[in-house]
């Protein structure tokens, strides 16, 4: 048996679930300015795959690379590191 290369994980927040298995998933990272040297936030959007609908707005989850599953779902929601408390 072969090894499988390593995988990105990433940690984000879901923004969106009303995809049926799939959530929309806000990462965020700081980039410092070159001309100010400030840290800026920046962000990107991930479509993950939730094979059991689990995660609800609002939940931090934590997502790895996986292969593409549909035109842009390339990632797998791996766990759920904490709940949303919004109800």
């Amino acid at each position: 048996m072969t090894q499988r290369g390593t995988r990105r994980t990433l940690e984000g927040v879901v923004v969106s679930d009303k995809m049926d298995k799939t959530v929309v998933v806000r990462v965020e990272r700081l980039v410092k300015d070159p001309r100010y040297k400030k840290y800026i936030r920046r962000h990107a959007r991930f479509m993950a795959h939730d094979e059991e609908n689990g995660c609800a707005v609002g939940d931090r989850v934590q997502i790895i690379e996986h292969r593409p599953l549909s035109k842009r779902k390339r990632w797998k929601v791996q766990s759920t590191l904490v709940k949303s408390t919004q109800v």
